[in-house]
């Protein structure tokens, strides 16, 4: 059998694995995407946590060579970040509205 070691973070076949987490989270996804979607929206949050996590060492790296941001930029770039989240809900509310360009995690509702 493959082993999971050998793939890029996007490649390889599909294995299953457990995963545990509380009952009511599980429900709130499921409610989100129904059963089938389930995968593909864990899938999705962990590609966002990687995303997070090699944002955070970039940071923390770039502080460590030149130090620590002034007042002035971490203003901004929360300004920035804010922005851009605002965008992103904006974005997320008209695909829904509109039903285009739906991720495939969010394909079907469960009744």
């Amino acid at each position: 059998m493959d082993s999971p070691e050998q793939y890029g973070k996007d490649e390889g076949p599909a294995q299953k694995v457990s995963v545990s987490m509380p009952a009511g989270r599980i429900a709130a996804v499921k409610a989100r995407v129904g059963a089938r979607g389930f995968s593909a929206y864990v899938s999705a949050a962990v590609e966002r946590q990687i995303q997070r996590d090699l944002l955070e060492e970039l940071l923390q790296a770039k502080e460590a060579e030149i130090g620590p941001p002034s007042p002035g930029i971490q203003e901004w770039a929360e300004e920035i970040f804010r922005e851009a989240e605002t965008m992103a809900a904006n974005e997320r509310a008209a695909e829904e509205r509109e039903g285009d360009g739906d991720p495939e995690w969010r394909g079907h509702k469960a009744s």
